[in-house]
């Protein structure tokens, strides 16, 4: 199982993700594309990304924003496996 992270640990790796904030035993994020099939495309992307890493976020898609809330449900919280996932989340939204 995974390990959670101290809330030290998430509140430093947020520095590194501004766009990111946590909500509870969450991270999250919204992304506003150009376009709602913009919007789409990058669900797309991150679903493919996502997939590759077996690890899903949740997400709410609604018009041209989707967002998207991470954590490890087996662990019951944040762990290094939503940050990476944060990570690469921005890179495809950077990429959009």
């Amino acid at each position: 199982m995974a390990e959670l992270l101290s809330d030290t640990d998430i509140e430093t790796a947020l520095t590194g993700l501004p766009d990111w904030r946590r909500d509870g035993a969450t991270l999250v994020r919204t992304v506003e594309s150009s376009s709602f099939p913009a919007a789409i495309a990058l669900v797309d992307r991150v679903a493919e990304a996502a997939e590759s890493m077996n690890h899903h976020p949740d997400m709410d898609i609604r018009w041209r924003r989707v967002t998207y809330t991470l954590s490890t449900h087996s662990a019951g919280g944040i762990t290094k496996s939503d940050l990476e996932l944060a990570r690469r989340i921005d890179e495809l939204a950077a990429s959009a």
